[in-house]
């Protein structure tokens, strides 16, 4: 049987031919519903986290993480020798234009993400709301693991910054942290739940070309490094499912349920 809901699919186990279910038969075997237990409660504290983020590290290096890498290296090539072209189009000193991309700086910033979702882990912690302590747990790994994967590509490129203020070019941070937190709302909250947060990463990625912090190719491989971080913190998906015994006429139906986060 099919069923629409949390309750997917059921088996049922029927009788044989014959057999009546009502009365009892001394050769016949007795089905007993295996015990099943609870599902287990996601831990989010700040043990659960540093456990996490090492299970995270060790979990990177993945083909999944080495096509988008592959792919994020090629567009990133691609796009290399048409950078200074970009920078010179978009940079401008219209005054609108300055005030539309004046917060992306902060609202990219490491400390500000970092603060976003301090925020929403100790709020779900406070209230106890699982899901919402389970995001911000989430999104402060994948600001970890970013962070992990960014800076040291940083300092062994050396490229340097389109207004030459330093040699931390490649890749974009800005754009890599916000990609990442993108990545996890998504994981998390599905993808029309998410389509906010990678607006908001597209339009900051878009400030560090009109602030000349950044060339096109930086931006495009940093939101592939966001996603690779994105993807392999929240790699538990967002379903969780359980399997438990339900009675059904004429034998023993199994459900698998989905709990979700």
């Amino acid at each position: 049987m099919l069923f629409l809901g949390p309750v997917l699919v059921a088996v049922t186990l029927t009788l044989a031919p014959g057999q009546n279910p009502t009365h009892d038969d001394p050769q016949e075997k007795k089905v007993e519903a295996p015990d099943v237990k609870p599902p287990t409660p996601v831990h989010t504290g700040f043990r659960a986290m540093v456990v996490g983020l090492g299970d995270d590290i060790r979990h990177l290096p993945s083909k999944e993480s080495l096509y988008i890498a592959g792919i994020g290296g090629a567009l990133a090539f691609g796009t290399h020798q048409v950078d200074r072209d970009v920078n010179a189009r978009v940079l401008n000193q219209y005054p609108v234009v300055n005030t539309i991309f004046a917060p992306a700086k902060y609202y990219g910033d490491t400390p500000e993400q970092v603060g976003l979702s301090i925020g929403t882990w100790v709020l779900g912690r406070v209230l106890h709301m699982p899901k919402v302590s389970h995001l911000g747990m989430d999104l402060l790994r994948a600001q970890a693991l970013t962070e992990i994967m960014v800076e040291p590509i940083k300092l062994a490129v050396g490229r340097e910054r389109p207004d030459g203020s330093n040699r931390q070019s490649f890749p974009s941070g800005h754009a890599a942290i916000t990609f990442a937190a993108a990545m996890v709302i998504e994981r998390h909250l599905g993808w029309k739940n998410s389509i906010a947060a990678y607006a908001i990463a597209s339009y900051v990625a878009a400030s560090r070309l009109h602030d000349n912090k950044h060339y096109l190719s930086d931006v495009v491989f940093g939101a592939a490094v966001g996603t690779i971080a994105g993807r392999t913190v929240t790699r538990h998906g967002r379903d969780t499912w359980t399997l438990g015994p339900s009675p059904v006429p004429g034998g023993i139906g199994v459900s698998a349920t989905r709990t979700g986060f």
